[in-house]
């Protein structure tokens, strides 16, 4: 028999700029897109830790992220 004794996925994100807004409003928008992201990773009780965080030139955001697989222990990958 095995069992899982730690588990955590690797994902990086883009977070995408809207093509019907206008720009600067587009931009807004992606920031409060990544800081709702955080905020409902915090509220599911889901570990996790931004390793990076990337401004491109269109503006859109690029979010390296380490967290909880499902709610598996999360052992020594976030340390």
């Amino acid at each position: 028999m095995k069992r899982v004794k730690a588990a955590c996925i690797c994902q990086t994100l883009h977070f995408l700029l809207k093509e019907d807004v206008a720009h600067d409003l587009a931009v807004k928008q992606v920031e409060q897109e990544v800081e709702q992201y955080r905020k409902n990773l915090e509220r599911n009780h889901t570990q996790y830790k931004m390793v990076g965080q990337s401004v491109q030139p269109d503006g859109s955001i690029m979010v390296k992220v380490i967290k909880q697989y499902n709610s598996a222990p999360v052992g020594d990958y976030l340390k």
